[in-house]
């Protein structure tokens, strides 16, 4: 089951405030742990809201609005794609990581199956290809061999 773990921003994360040598060092070796289990596809952190953009569609045109944006809470500051066994495995790792403050969290990705019934068989199975498409070139990412 994947899952997406959000980190929300914070005063210092908007205010291009870099973790400390010591904080890179703990989520370096979370992040190892993650991966050595199989758990982490991808994660990252990003960049201020200052250096994004948001695309708001409830007009005519498309509206490109500029960030920083006001509300810290609605940003997100990093994420990870991780595939654990089910919620609860996804909340004990999440348990586990490297933060003191804040808040980090976790949703569930639909899966194909989950549109049997709305979208087509052909559309499912396809959706399925590229799943599997992504594993393999994370398995490879992550110095494991593809099968």
């Amino acid at each position: 089951m994947r899952f997406l773990v959000i980190v929300k921003a914070n005063a210092d994360s908007e205010a291009g405030v870099l973790p400390t040598g010591e904080q890179l060092e703990e989520m370096d070796k979370y992040n190892s742990e993650l991966i050595a289990a199989g758990v982490m596809l991808d994660g990252a952190g990003l960049k201020s809201s200052a250096h994004g953009a948001r695309v708001n569609f409830d007009g005519a045109e498309p509206l490109v609005i500029d960030g920083p944006f006001a509300e810290t809470k609605e940003i997100v500051a990093g994420y990870w794609i991780w595939n654990c066994k089910d919620k609860a495995d996804a909340v004990a790792w999440l348990k586990k990581a490297p933060f003191q403050n804040g808040e980090l969290e976790l949703r569930p990705f639909f899966e194909p199956e989950d549109f049997a019934g709305v979208a087509s068989e052909e559309i499912i199975e396809k959706e399925k290809g590229w799943r599997d498409a992504q594993a393999r070139g994370a398995s490879i990412a992550n110095g494991k061999s593809a099968q």
